[in-house]
C-alpha cells in the first residue's frame, strides 16, 4: 500500500500535521528550523515538499529504532573493501553491539550516512588527506550530519593544514580545496572539531595479531564517540 506521501507532491500544513501527529505549529517551526521543505502559494497558503516530509518520517523511525535497542548504528568510508570486512569481523567480538553500512565509495557514503543518520561516521585511514577534508567538510555543513562524531587517523588530524594545500596543488585531477575550505582548516575545521575522534590507523604492513590489537582500541572511541554526541 503506497504512503500518502508517495501518492502527492506536496501536502498542506493541516495535512503535514495529521500525519506527523503534531500541531500546525509545531509544523510551521519545522519549517523555520529547515527540517521540512515548504513555499507559500499565492494566496498565501503554504504548502510542504511531500519528499521532505517523508525524510521526516524516516528520521523519526529511525530515532524510535535507536532508543528502544543498546545498538551503535555506524557508517563507514572506506577505500578498500579488505578494511571494511577486517573491522566489520573484529566488531562482532565487541560488547558493544554495532550495526555498520559500508561505502567503498565517499560519495555512496556520504548519500549513505545522509539518508540514514548514523549515530557516528567512520573514515578509513587510506582515504586520501584532500579526499577526507572534503567529506569533513560536507558533514559539517549538512543539518541532518553536521551533529554526529567521525572518528579519523589520528596522524590525518595532526596534519597541518599547509601539507594538506601542498597535497591539494598536487593532486592531479581531483578534486581541489577551494579557498573557503582552505580557511575552515585555517580556523580549525578539523584539529579544534569536538566532533573528531582520532584513531590508530591500520596498517597493513602489521601482522595479524598486531594489527587486530588495533582494531579492539576502536571499541572505547566508538563508546567515547557516542557519549560525545549525546553531551
Amino acid at each position: 500500500m503506497k504512503s500518502i506521501t508517495s501518492e502527492m507532491e506536496y501536502l498542506s500544513t493541516r495535512q503535514s500535521a495529521k500525519i506527523l501527529q503534531v500541531s500546525l505549529g509545531t509544523v510551521q517551526k519545522m519549517v523555520e528550523l529547515g527540517e521540512l521543505i515548504a513555499w507559500k502559494t499565492r494566496g498565501g497558503h503554504r504548502r510542504i515538499l511531500a519528499s521532505s516530509l517523508e525524510q521526516q518520517l524516516q528520521r523519526r523511525k529511525r530515532a524510535m529504532r535507536q532508543k528502544t535497542t543498546q545498538n551503535c548504528i555506524a557508517m563507514g568510508i572506506f577505500r578498500r573493501s579488505e578494511n571494511s570486512e577486517e573491522l566489520l569481523q573484529s566488531i562482532q567480538d565487541w560488547q558493544l553491539k554495532v550495526e555498520m553500512e559500508v561505502a567503498v565509495d565517499s560519495l555512496e557514503g556520504l548519500m549513505k550516512t545522509v539518508s540514514i543518520a548514523p549515530d557516528l561516521i567512520f573514515l578509513d585511514a587510506l582515504i586520501p588527506p584532500v579526499e577526507q577534508v572534503h567529506i569533513i567538510h560536507y558533514l559539517s555543513k549538512n543539518k541532518d550530519t553536521q551533529r554526529i562524531p567521525i572518528l579519523v587517523d589520528e596522524g590525518f588530524i595532526k596534519l597541518h593544514p599547509g601539507v594538506v594545500t601542498l597535497a591539494d596543488e598536487n593532486n592531479g585531477n581531483r578534486p581541489q580545496l577551494t579557498e573557503c575550505i582552505k580557511k575552515e582548516l585555517e580556523n580549525g575545521l578539523i584539529d579544534l572539531n569536538p566532533l573528531i575522534i582520532g584513531y590508530p590507523a591500520t596498517n597493513p604492513d602489521l601482522d595479524t595479531n598486531l594489527q587486530g590489537s588495533r582494531l579492539e582500541l576502536l571499541e572505547p572511541l566508538f563508546i567515547e564517540a557516542l557519549a560525545r554526541k549525546c553531551a
